[in-house]
């Protein structure tokens, strides 16, 4: 050990005053009390998204997802017999089986097709052409729709349309009512809108408000004079009115060989084959079985 070093000099009394002296408070510096405020004010932030979590909890639960599609058909009591379908509803028949025709079919021997267990047809009126917009008349429609009638079948008409505006549907109605002359039916006037293959087809491209739009204004004029309307497609053809229900006009639905339909709507006729084979029809025909809810 050094003794030799040398000691501090001893502290003067003002020196030892000064040292035990009480100290002052310091002053609260301004960015402590901003920490303070940010603070409070993100626990108030806190309690408000707490609040709002809670309300949305107890409140209103989410909608439940649309209910699935029940069919008005128990189709247990769909039965075949060959290419011919019959529905019955506790034991009872109740519907019946058609076909759809137009000059393709050539000429009909209609009492031949009456004798061949066939209630009714449906005889193409005409069509509007899908490039330059002409309206014809199929070439058999009053041999048809007569020949029908004679032969004791239930008659209805259908148009295919192609038509791009309200007043194109209107034109091709009254289109229709003039062919029809003032000749009584049984069964309904059917709108058929499809599209067609060639990428010329004018009407290919409408819009599901469009189509509406058209087959409104063609089922009114023809409901106008005094007959009933239905509407034809497959399930393409339906879905492209873009859920439009066109104010709960029956359904003619096209789907062909399946066990059963499997249209997710309600629907009063099904188109159920296009190689159907009936006496007195010379070609291959659709077949159609209309149930009872058609009316």
């Amino acid at each position: 050990m050094n003794t030799n070093k040398t000691l501090p000099p001893r502290p003067s009394r003002r020196d030892t005053a000064r040292a035990h002296a009480p100290r002052p408070r310091p002053v609260q510096r301004r960015a402590s009390s901003r920490r303070v405020v940010i603070g409070l004010f993100a626990l108030a932030l806190l309690a408000l998204a707490a609040g709002l979590l809670a309300g949305r909890c107890a409140g209103t639960p989410h909608a439940a997802a649309p209910a699935a599609y029940v069919s008005p058909y128990d189709w247990t009591g769909l039965e075949r017999n060959g290419d011919r379908l019959a529905y019955y509803e506790d034991g009872a028949l109740r519907s019946d089986l058609g076909v759809d025709v137009s000059s393709h079919q050539g000429a009909i021997d209609w009492p031949a097709v009456a004798a061949d267990g066939v209630d009714f047809a449906i005889v193409r009126a005409g069509n509007r052409g899908y490039t330059e917009g002409a309206l014809y008349a199929d070439e058999r429609f009053a041999e048809n729709v007569d020949g029908a009638k004679a032969a004791g079948l239930a008659t209805g008409v259908y148009f295919f349309s192609q038509a791009v505006t309200p007043d194109e549907a209107r034109e091709e109605a009254d289109f229709v009512l003039g062919l029809l002359a003032g000749r009584p039916l049984d069964l309904p006037v059917a709108f058929d809108h499809e599209p067609v293959s060639d990428n010329a087809g004018r009407a290919n491209r409408l819009t599901g408000p469009e189509l509406a739009a058209c087959a409104r204004a063609f089922c009114e004029r023809i409901e106008q004079a005094g007959y009933d309307t239905l509407v034809y497609g497959n399930k393409r053809d339906i879905a492209r009115f873009g859920g439009d229900d066109l104010d709960g006009r029956p359904v003619w639905f096209a789907e062909y060989d399946m066990a059963v339909p499997t249209g997710q709507f309600d629907f009063v006729m099904w188109q159920y084959t296009s190689a159907g084979t009936v006496a007195g029809i010379s070609t291959r025909v659709d077949l159609n079985i209309r149930f009872a809810a058609a009316g």
